[in-house]
């Protein structure tokens, strides 16, 4: 049983403050109460294994960046949550997400002046993205339409058809245009959840997004398909077997052999 390391527990601690100081402020129901504390419990236990797995024993100046990302998407994960039944400060939502999105900018820098760029650390970086942009498409889905969710939930498809599909786990080559497109739709999402556009230019905003998201991941779909590996053949050729023995009796020549069917 992988150790909890001190980094995650403390997100955890930071999390549930974070929590506390939203429900005296702005309120929370029992159900952004649980969103929030459960997201914080599970973000814990998986950088511990990721901690774990990867023999570090605490977090890097970057992965603590990255924390402080997490723990301000727990914040918006609970006031989504809470928005389900009771109106949400659209404007503490906005600022917590844009300086969600500001840090994002800071975490890489960070690690690679600080040279402890890392496997877990641009992992946990992604999902920290991944999940933010989840949340945002589910704000924004009840006002501009059920399509939306399909920008949140474009990333966690690929990975379950990866795992019926082995040839989309292929490795993807760095590419810049993926990194600008995984931006675009956090910022594009709190633009629209700002409500601040007309309803017209709100669902340019959100169409802009979800067709850059399908660019860049069709893009992606197409390189590894070009390069999945070839299938086996089904019916492989019987082996040959070399002579064993070859006896020479009254000029005929005995071979012990199998051929190919």
């Amino acid at each position: 049983m992988p150790t909890v390391r001190s980094g995650p527990v403390i997100g955890l601690t930071a999390q549930l403050v974070a929590l506390a100081a939203l429900a005296v402020t702005v309120g929370l129901d029992t159900a952004g109460w649980l969103a929030g504390a459960g997201y914080a419990a599970v973000t814990c236990l998986t950088l511990s294994r990721g901690l774990h797995l990867s023999d570090a024993s605490r977090l890097g100046p970057a992965d603590r960046v990255t924390l402080a990302r997490g723990i301000l998407v727990g914040a918006v994960t609970a006031l989504v949550v809470n928005s389900f039944d009771r109106p949400t400060p659209v404007g503490l939502l906005v600022a917590l997400s844009t300086v969600a999105l500001v840090l994002d900018a800071v975490d890489g820098q960070v690690a690679r002046r600080t040279g402890t760029v890392s496997a877990l650390g641009a992992r946990f970086d992604m999902e920290v993205d991944a999940f933010l942009i989840l949340v945002l498409s589910v704000y924004v889905a009840p006002a501009a339409g059920n399509w939306v969710l399909a920008i949140g939930a474009m990333r966690y498809v690929f990975v379950a058809a990866s795992a019926v599909l082995p040839w989309l786990r292929g490795s993807l080559p760095p590419r810049f245009w993926r990194k600008v497109v995984a931006a675009a739709q956090g910022v594009l999402l709190t633009v629209a959840a700002a409500r601040a556009l007309p309803e017209p230019w709100t669902t340019v905003v959100l169409v802009t997004a979800l067709g850059l998201l399908v660019e860049s991941f069709g893009r992606d779909v197409a390189w590894l398909w070009r390069r999945r590996p070839a299938p086996r053949p089904a019916h492989p050729l019987l082996p040959v077997r070399t002579p064993a023995l070859v006896a020479r009796s009254g000029g005929t020549v005995h071979s012990d052999c199998w051929r190919p069917r």
